[in-house]
């Protein structure tokens, strides 16, 4: 049957009931959740290497996309942490017209993933991966906020994690003492604050009161060594005009890797954070409705400017926790942003850049998950594999290769469990009829007596690709050649091409040696597979067989015909 895909926003679904009552709380929550996006935006986009205006233009084109087109009630979306290092990555290499082509192809990438329903799939990518990168980008986004944390005077900061450390070592007595107060005093502002005050946002408390002891150190002390956004970037709060990149196939080749990579990851959060949301609010997002509108996101944001784009999970948890309900609070919420920016932009020039590095430290902390790295650590091996290999990979070369390798790895090691879980046994006697589902039909036990000159081969688990070389492996154990085989197959779930392109070559090599194979308990799913494929044509419809009582009796029949 033929699954069609059924787009339906939640927002439609929430406004069949929607009342005074609710829209007051997600207002008010979407006003919150704003003024928590507001530094988050701005640092986000200059740690990813553009201005701080585009960090901001994510927040409301992606904000408002995400929550009118999502699958989630609750979700908010905007940029985020896990963007930063390959943002920046893509930005050294191709520019910033390779980023917004990147992103679009990320976008149309997302789509696909929606309408051909892999967001239930994409959940099922191993725990280890999504804890190596994940806590790898935090220890890289911690990196690069080094230098700005405590005012390093570096000119040419290196792109690579190890000769980043050297460098900062070499330099670190050009620390600036004022930059490194702020700095420091803006991660204790944040950390504290949610024991004083959950609602308030620390990281904007942290802004204002940096700010403003900035300017105070400036004009009253004359401390100019700060360093603010307004001396590195000139702030402009005008909108954007819609600008479609020139695309050529050749871009488009070079782009594919980083673009699926902001695909892969950005479903990932988003998926996860909507999981997250649905067990606090007691809801179920739809996953291929939710990665569809994350792709319309990524097309619209990189035209207006803006960078790739997912959803936020310590922002959806904020709108949550005061209130919000429906895809109207995350509307406000980029509403709210814009007013921001075009009536107070200005003001982010006076922001430190050691207050906004503070920030992107808390967040690379919450990011790291040290605990559950610590825990994963104790799990076996091969998971302990596969999160290491992830971990280093993404802060040591970068997170694409990271993402590429930890799949392969993954996958691997999954077919490698698969093909233990299939096990082939010999049974040379007898079988007992007690393990048999229609035992008490079969009658006494020399019914079930293997003839001499007859084997049996009991396939448990599925017959695939990663079992089908052990099966020919255990038959090539034995020297004595057989009459008939009979190949018990009750428990082999499904067959895949590999395992029919084995069974079919056994059937061929065992009539070059006068062996008859004879299958049994072949299951209905199966047996279709097997006749699509042709292979009754060759082993004979006769010789399959649905029970072992009836494959016995062939073996019996072909034995006297062969005497």
């Amino acid at each position: 049957m033929v699954q069609t895909f059924d787009f339906r926003p939640r927002l439609l679904h929430c406004l069949r009931k929607y009342n005074r009552k609710t829209f007051i709380a997600d207002v008010m929550a979407g006003i919150i959740v704003g003024i928590v996006a507001l530094p988050l935006a701005i640092a986000f986009g200059i740690a990813s290497g553009v201005t701080p205006e585009k960090g901001i233009i994510t927040a409301i084109v992606a904000g408002f996309v995400i929550s009118a087109l999502g699958g989630s009630k609750v979700q908010i979306g905007g940029p985020t942490g896990a963007f930063i290092i390959i943002i920046y990555g893509i930005i050294q290499q191709y520019g910033l017209e390779g980023l917004t082509i990147a992103t679009i192809m990320a976008g149309v990438f997302l789509i696909l993933f929606g309408l051909l329903h892999l967001g239930t799939i994409i959940k099922y990518i191993p725990y280890p991966i999504v804890v190596g990168f994940t806590s790898g980008i935090a220890v890289t986004i911690f990196t690069t906020q080094v230098k700005d944390l405590f005012g390093l005077s570096i000119s040419n900061l290196p792109s690579d994690f190890i000769e980043k450390w050297q460098c900062y070592a070499a330099n670190f007595s050009t620390a600036d003492l004022w930059s490194s107060i702020v700095g420091i005093a803006s991660v204790a502002v944040i950390m504290l604050m949610p024991k004083i005050n959950k609602k308030i946002p620390g990281s904007l408390v942290a802004i204002i009161i940096m700010t403003v002891l900035a300017l105070l150190l400036k004009q009253y002390a004359g401390v100019t060594t700060i360093e603010t956004i307004g001396d590195r970037f000139s702030i402009s709060n005008s909108l954007p005009q819609a600008d479609m990149p020139h695309v050529t196939w050749e871009t488009i080749k070079s782009l594919v890797s980083p673009a699926l990579t902001i695909a892969i990851l950005g479903a990932i959060e988003s998926l996860l954070s909507a999981a997250v949301a649905d067990g606090v609010i007691g809801d179920h997002h739809n996953s291929n409705t939710e990665l569809v509108a994350q792709g319309v996101a990524n097309l619209a944001s990189p035209i207006f400017g803006g960078i790739p784009a997912t959803g936020a999970i310590a922002r959806t948890m904020t709108n949550i926790n005061n209130g919000g309900r429906t895809p109207i609070a995350g509307i406000v919420h980029a509403v709210v942003l814009l007013l921001i920016f075009l009536f107070l932009m200005p003001l982010a020039k006076y922001i430190p850049m050691a207050c906004l590095a503070g920030v992107l430290v808390v967040v690379s902390y919450g990011m790291s998950g040290w605990r559950s790295f610590l825990a994963l650590m104790n799990n076996p091996k091969s998971d302990v594999t596969v999160l290491l290999i992830t971990f280093f990979l993404t802060i040591i070369f970068d997170l694409t290769v990271a993402i590429e390798v930890g799949l392969i790895i993954a996958c691997l090691l999954f077919m490698r469990r698969m093909s233990e879980t299939t096990d082939v046994k010999v049974i040379s006697d007898e079988i007992n009829p007690d393990e048999e589902y229609s035992s008490l039909e079969l009658g006494n036990l020399e019914h079930l007596t293997i003839p001499k000159g007859v084997e049996v081969y009991e396939i448990n688990g599925p017959y695939f690709f990663g079992a089908g070389n052990r099966f020919e492996e255990i038959m090539a154990t034995f020297g004595d050649r057989p009459k008939v085989r009979v190949i018990r197959m009750r428990k082999v779930p499904f067959v895949d091409s590999t395992g029919i392109h084995n069974l079919t070559n056994l059937c061929l090599m065992s009539k070059k040696e006068g062996i008859q194979i004879v299958l049994s308990g072949v299951t209905q799913k199966v047996d279709a597979q097997l006749t699509k494929a042709g292979f009754q044509d060759i082993v004979g419809t006769e010789n399959i067989c649905s029970h072992i009582d009836l494959a016995l009796a062939r073996a019996r029949e072909i034995m006297a015909e062969k005497k």
